[in-house]
């Protein structure tokens, strides 16, 4: 590897305004509802093709990794998660902005994202050929038990009601049951509507439970006021650099190894990483009861393990050629456009671009920081605009997320129906995140789940039989077992009478 050579190519006039473009550009697909990282590298791939190979990637990674703090950036100012990957961020970014602390909260999702992409980049650089043999040893029972462990983690998120939270991730898990079976590809529970044969996206979902019902229950409560009342408190990036890590540079460093983790795992992804992340922060935290209020600790932990997991999903691509996420498969697909192959050869028979790729994502990282800094000053007057005035620009702006997804109307309705469903939720004080984690984990665990039955059955063995002779099956059957348990501990934390006269509006502690 010649670290000279690299740095040469990465620190190169062009190559520098590729990279920067490409991060701008993500940042800004990530604010706008329903658009994400996919989106993105699918729509600027073909303005690649006449770049050279590394060039092309470093601009696609720079869409990839500054979606992942852009989607940030609408859920915290509008409660309008840009990707699905920052649904876990509105939890508590919204409650801060609502309090007037919208710049304190985008310093803290800039400040986290950049810690967790740069341990995301520097994993994929010094460790992809050894963590991506040890991706392949996850076979369908590891998938089973990392998405139930994952389902656990709604006992966490519930809040103070947990039967409530356990019947939204069960509503979740149903939704995401909708369209074809994933062993048999027969159609189920479409109720003889043609444009669910094919399931019912995640985007329009996370578009209508997020955003649209934001809009509908600020416009019932506001009629025509500000959207944020308080007057805006004033912080600087250096207080909450300085806070972030001597408060929680812990909980920073945890939740990023977590989130490069879950993102070298195929299949599942940042939107999984961020939930998981939350759910443990939320259970360590010696007070709990403030995530969901607008505690800083909830976006330290989404936003790190999202951006980490970018890192983390690059891995199985290039030692292996295996792509781990959506927007991994169409980075996929720009290599092979430039007859490169994935894999472990493309690390000695094209080590430049590889390594060139890899170092140059670092450089994503800190233009990234650049432009959330410079950014956050502007980004936060969102806040002071009008409401009647925001309504209609954030509903326009959801409608052509939700259809930019299969380009069809009937996605919008989906959005609508999805909107109306979170405005009902709310009356009912139920959750909404239990519902999105359901929908992300659902296929995970029903699909690994029934492959072990078929594996098992197959082989004339138990299913007790085939996980104990599986040692991480055994790892996770004990992770998933501490999550139960200690989910069920953080729920009676949470209704024990001493430790709920938390004042919240003073949490600047944390």
């Amino acid at each position: 590897m010649d670290i000279l050579g690299i740095l040469s190519y990465v620190l190169g006039v062009r190559e520098l305004i590729l990279i920067f473009l490409g991060t701008l550009g993500g940042v800004f697909i990530g604010i706008l509802p329903g658009l994400s990282g996919p989106t993105g590298v699918a729509l600027l791939l073909p303005f690649t093709f006449n770049l050279d190979p590394a060039g092309g990637l470093l601009m696609l990674g720079g869409i990839y990794m500054g979606s992942s703090f852009g989607g940030s950036v609408s859920a915290i100012l509008l409660n309008a998660p840009g990707t699905s990957y920052a649904a876990a961020t509105a939890l508590d970014g919204f409650p801060l902005a609502q309090q007037g602390r919208s710049k304190e909260a985008l310093y803290v999702s800039l400040v986290s994202s950049v810690f967790g992409g740069v341990i995301g980049v520097v994993t994929l650089i010094l460790f992809a050929p050894m963590l991506a043999r040890f991706a392949l040893k996850f076979g369908p029972p590891e998938m089973f038990l990392l998405a139930a462990a994952g389902l656990a983690i709604i006992g966490v998120l519930a809040g103070e009601n947990m039967f409530k939270g356990i019947a939204a991730g069960a509503l979740g898990v149903l939704i995401s049951m909708v369209g074809p079976d994933i062993m048999t590809g027969d159609v189920r529970l479409t109720f003889g509507i043609e444009n669910l044969e094919s399931g019912i996206p995640l985007i329009p979902a996370l578009v209508g439970l997020f955003a649209i019902s934001e809009m509908i229950s600020q416009s019932m409560r506001t009629h025509g006021m500000s959207l944020v009342e308080v007057p805006m408190k004033r912080t600087s990036l250096a207080r909450v650099i300085r806070d972030i890590f001597r408060k929680g540079a812990v909980l920073l460093a945890k939740t990023s190894a977590l989130g490069t983790i879950i993102g070298i795992m195929p299949g599942e992804g940042a939107a999984v990483a961020s939930f998981i992340a939350y759910g443990e922060a939320k259970r360590s935290s010696s007070h709990p009861e403030l995530f969901g209020k607008g505690n800083p600790e909830g976006i330290i932990a989404a936003e790190s393990a999202n951006n980490a997991s970018v890192g983390g999903a690059l891995v199985p691509l290039l030692a292996l050629g295996i792509p781990g996420s959506c927007t991994t498969a169409i980075l996929y697909g720009a290599l092979t456009i430039h007859g490169l192959i994935p894999g472990p050869r493309l690390f000695m028979s094209n080590p430049d671009v590889v390594y060139n790729f890899m170092f140059g994502m670092l450089l994503t990282v800190i233009f990234m920081g650049i432009i959330g800094a410079l950014g956050a000053e502007y980004f936060s007057k969102v806040m002071k605009l009008n409401f009647k005035y925001l309504v209609p620009i954030v509903l326009l702006l959801c409608f052509m997320g939700a259809y930019s997804i299969r380009n069809s109307s009937f996605d919008i309705l989906l959005a609508v129906c999805f909107g109306i469903l979170g405005v009902a939720l709310k009356w009912l004080n139920m959750p909404v995140a239990p519902i999105v984690l359901g929908i992300i984990l659902g296929p995970i665990g029903e699909e690994g789940l029934r492959q072990t039955l078929v594996i098992t059955h197959a082989r004339e063995i138990s299913l007790l039989t085939y996980v104990i002779a599986r040692p991480i099956s055994v790892v996770l059957f004990f992770l998933l077992a501490a999550v139960i348990f200690t989910s069920i501990r953080s729920f009676q934390k949470l209704k024990s009478p001493q430790e709920c006269d938390v004042d919240v509006t003073t949490s600047d502690k944390n």
